[in-house]
């Protein structure tokens, strides 16, 4: 009796722990998109537009698609390009959205990719964070919080936090 309630209870975890492992193995989408340095810039009173910066990075095994964002302080946000074209500074909506490479690290930043912040509901002040929420093609949102600070702010940290000089183990 001993021994058939033993080699029950040793089946029982081994038919679980088969059950566990491909669970505890599955990963989800979001967890393997990482996003730094969220980022805006403030406004002036009745200003219908502000802008989101940010550094997406696809630590994932498929390349990953930024369709669209949403924020309760615009009515809407797109995805936009910043191009020089003749000449002039351009602005152009991604309509297909922004492809994030396998193994690589998309920036929006100033005179390049950004989001645009459309019809706000009130001035960005700086000091302020701003729920953002990043919407994915075949992966989960990842809502962030766009922190509102002065251009030269922004810069002065992306300096100090640059260490693209530097190897793992330097």
């Amino acid at each position: 009796m001993k021994k058939s309630v033993a080699l029950l209870f040793v089946s029982s975890i081994l038919i679980v722990s088969g059950f566990a492992s491909p669970l505890a193995a599955t990963e989800p989408e979001h967890s393997r998109i990482e996003i730094e340095r969220p980022w805006s810039r403030p406004t002036p009173p009745g200003t219908p537009m502000g802008v989101g910066y940010l550094a997406i990075k696809n630590h994932s095994d498929k390349e990953v698609i930024l369709v669209g964002a949403s924020t309760s302080r615009a009515h809407h946000v797109s995805i936009h390009e910043t191009l020089m074209q003749e000449g002039v500074m351009r602005m152009q909506p991604l309509k297909n959205g922004l492809t994030i490479p396998v193994g690589e690290v998309v920036e929006l930043k100033p005179h390049s990719y950004h989001l645009m912040l459309e019809k706000l509901t009130e001035p960005l002040k700086e000091g302020e964070s701003i729920p953002l929420t990043l919407k994915f093609e075949e992966a989960d949102a990842i809502t962030v919080e766009l922190r509102v600070r002065s251009l030269d702010a922004a810069d002065t940290e992306a300096m100090e936090m640059d260490h693209s000089g530097h190897a793992m183990g330097d």
